[in-house]
């Protein structure tokens, strides 16, 4: 038996994507945000945006020019989504048609504003005709949880087989109170200490991980002090559970990826950990002073994996181990 499926004993391991999830919706900085991942690697996912983040009234050649960039030659590592209008608008099946018709280099469709788990399975049977169409099947989904009814539905989302991720839409989650969370709520230092925002991010964090999916913190909207993404991605991590977050900016995900990526410290003590294990072949052992069994093992096997994902250079003999896995986090094109 493969180490993960010891350690995991046959149940699913929880997902893991690249830290950081870029998103831009101009026909330049879209342009700009692939380029740049074309020198980067597929350190970062990008997010081609058909909704918030781009200019209204040019909705049919705006996806028609999403499609035509993600089944481009330039879409080098097949990490490029794109967020589509929501269920309730007169564009999201137009969206959804066009931009699955390049499917098989599609990495996930992002679904806004849904406000309850059967608008998501609704979307989700219209995205699986069209994919289908193109021959991809089960198309990863995020999910924005920015609504009320979302928030309540949570697990019940963040279980659906397709999905992948859930993503906390702060702005119009704090905008849905109507003046009861304040503005100051949308940025730190409030985003982080408001009584319902929290309990908000703890819910979708805490669904995702019974789950085994990845939960995606907001936004920051400081966009030229680079200290300021840090500190909250940092947060976000430490804090909150959340293993991913949105970039607005090119010069955000560096720093959004740094947060997130395990310590060189803690990677060489993963690394020592595994080694040492798999010669006991997975049973317990000691190592510095302390007790190491498969329920800690599990902890370290996933630092390695999102260590790997973050591009940072392993030993060969922990190579080995995840080279064999076949479900280990890969920077090479799927």
């Amino acid at each position: 038996m493969h180490p993960s499926e010891v350690l995991f004993q046959g149940n699913r391991q929880p997902l893991l994507l690249p830290a950081c999830d870029h998103y831009a919706g101009s026909d330049k900085l879209m342009r700009k945000s692939i380029a740049l991942q074309q020198e980067l690697g597929p350190l970062f996912d990008i997010t081609l945006d058909c909704e918030d983040g781009a200019s209204a009234g040019n909705e049919e050649a705006h996806a028609r020019l999403v499609a035509e960039l993600i089944a481009s030659d330039d879409n080098r590592f097949n990490r490029i989504g794109a967020r589509v209008h929501d269920i309730g608008s007169p564009f999201f099946a137009q969206d959804v048609a066009i931009i699955c018709a390049a499917a098989a280099k599609l990495a996930y469709l992002v679904l806004p504003k849904a406000h309850s788990v059967l608008e998501v399975l609704q979307a989700i049977a219209l995205i699986n005709t069209h994919a289908q169409a193109a021959g991809r099947k089960d198309l990863p989904v995020h999910v924005l949880i920015e609504t009320h009814g979302a928030l309540r539905d949570a697990h019940a989302i963040a279980a659906l087989p397709q999905v992948q991720c859930l993503s906390f839409g702060i702005m119009d989650f704090v905008s849905a109170h109507y003046g009861a969370i304040p503005g100051n709520a949308m940025r730190t230092p409030g985003q982080f200490t408001h009584p319902l925002v929290v309990r908000a991010k703890l819910e979708i964090a805490a669904a995702c991980h019974a789950h085994g999916k990845v939960p995606s913190h907001n936004v920051t909207t400081e966009i030229k002090d680079t200290a300021v993404v840090a500190n909250d991605a940092q947060r976000a991590a430490a804090e909150f559970g959340y293993t991913r977050m949105w970039s607005i900016h090119p010069n955000q995900i560096k720093p959004v990826i740094k947060a997130f990526t395990p310590r060189l410290s803690e990677v060489n003590e993963a690394s020592n950990i595994l080694v040492e294990a798999e010669k006991a072949q997975w049973g317990p052992i000691a190592q510095n002073g302390r007790l190491h069994d498969r329920a800690s093992y599990r902890y370290y096997w996933t630092v390695l994996q999102r260590a790997r994902l973050a591009g940072l250079p392993l030993p060969e003999t922990v190579n080995a181990l995840l080279d064999a896995n076949p479900h280990a986090p890969s920077l090479e094109a799927h």
